[in-house]
């Protein structure tokens, strides 16, 4: 008998930020990082209710001036007047003591502080600094990400850990003390935070690279020395089918190995593209790796010399866009339908059975077939579809399937 590998996931603290759960057994979440600059309140409103709606469930912000520390202030009322109950993060380099302090209602309008041991401070300063941003989040319950970076990397830390393996018998590589240095940054803070009365379970971990097999082993490091929630992501993952490739790569390894309990695809955005795409790659992973479910997949073939036509590919579009635009609504009234598999296939050589092993499917006539479209439902061929209209009448279709089929858990609940 062959089985799937089961997933075991790493046992970690589970954080609630504002009204999301991070780790613990909880659904792994989705974050996303806005671009616009958060004095611009107009602007990085538009774009958090974009993310928002795309499907991020927790929304990280620049704050690096006092300006734009004001304006993230602002967006938290403005949100909470439009009941927008969304976590908002502030990142925070260099400066997040002296915002924290001098801005009013700062520390309380954000949900959770992201901190990044390699410069929040330096020298003498370092520790009363990270100590003045951590006593901030105990006094006012807030979370803090304790993230670490190679492009930020602690120097001290850095410094002293290259002298001990200058001193080994057989010295490690350069890249295995980067990581190493990495991994024991964020253990460090992380207790350094504890002794200063944050506790764990308010605590989440990253340690951000842009290498996939860097990625791989200071996370599996980090999950076999702590139970601190891990929040994943390859940093600068570049532009492109190159960013999606290797976020999904790095985080899919990892997450099928039960280790993260938050992601985010930290994509570059072509010039004036969407910046939702990072959402939905998150969610993709998620999804086909099984781990939840959002929308109604829709499988369609990729297309070869028995499909000269473009029918198929417009219906899959088709269909695909009309399942995206149902789901805000389907959502709220027919429990599970996210979880629907729909079928839309180009030939007769895959495409009834592709379409007999979905919810509902339709195959397609190739070239040289007949012009006819039988649709499977449950597994069993239900219907034929003829003529112009055939995209029109199976998108009936589907709906008065998902009313049929979802609708009835709803009515057996009341």
């Amino acid at each position: 008998m062959v089985t799937l590998p089961e997933i075991i996931r790493h046992k970690t603290h589970g954080v609630k930020v504002r009204n999301v759960t991070i780790g613990g057994g909880a659904p792994i979440v989705v974050q996303s990082m806005t671009n616009t600059d958060s004095a611009d309140v107009d602007a990085t409103y538009r774009q958090v209710r974009q993310l928002f709606v795309a499907g991020s469930e927790i929304i990280r912000l620049t704050v690096n001036t006092h300006e734009a520390a004001r304006g993230v202030v602002e967006l938290r009322k403005r949100l909470d007047a439009d009941g927008l109950d969304i976590p908002l993060v502030g990142c925070f380099h260099y400066n997040g003591h002296t915002l924290l302090q001098e801005v009013d209602g700062l520390a309380d309008a954000l949900d959770k502080y992201r901190i990044n041991p390699g410069n929040v401070g330096f020298g003498a300063k370092k520790d009363a600094q990270f100590e003045i941003m951590i006593r901030t989040a105990v006094r006012h319950n807030k979370a803090v990400r304790i993230g670490v970076n190679w492009g930020s990397i602690d120097q001290a830390l850095s410094t002293k850990l290259m002298n001990e393996n200058a001193a080994r018998d057989v010295p490690w590589d350069a890249d295995s003390v980067m990581r190493e240095t990495l991994v024991q940054s964020a253990l460090m803070s992380a207790q350094q935070a504890i002794d200063l009365g944050l506790p764990a379970d308010k605590i989440i971990l990253s340690a951000k690279v842009s290498r996939v097999q860097d990625l791989i082993a200071v996370y599996s490091a980090l999950a076999s020395r702590c139970e601190y929630a891990l929040h994943l992501g390859l940093t600068e993952a570049g532009m492109g089918s190159k960013g999606v490739v290797a976020t999904a790569l790095a985080e899919g390894i990892l997450l099928q190995q039960g280790i993260g309990d938050t992601i985010r695809a930290s994509l570059t955005p072509e010039p004036g593209g969407d910046r939702s795409l990072e959402v939905r790659v998150c969610r993709d992973i998620l999804q086909a790796l099984g781990l939840r479910s959002f929308t109604p997949e829709v499988s369609a073939c990729p297309g070869c010399g028995r499909t000269t036509s473009t029918v198929f590919q417009e219906l899959a579009q088709d269909i695909q866009r009309y399942l995206d635009e149902k789901m805000p609504v389907w959502s709220d009234m027919y429990a599970g339908v996210e979880e629907m598999k729909v079928a839309v296939m180009g030939c007769i050589v895959n495409g009834p059975g592709e379409s007999k092993h979905a919810d509902i499917g339709i195959s397609l006539p190739g070239t040289g077939e007949s012009p006819v479209a039988p649709v499977f439902i449950d597994g069993k061929k239900a219907q034929t579809l003829r003529g112009d209209n055939i995209a029109g009448e199976f998108q009936d279709i589907v709906e008065t399937y998902v009313k049929r089929r979802y609708g009835q858990q709803e009515g057996e609940a009341a």
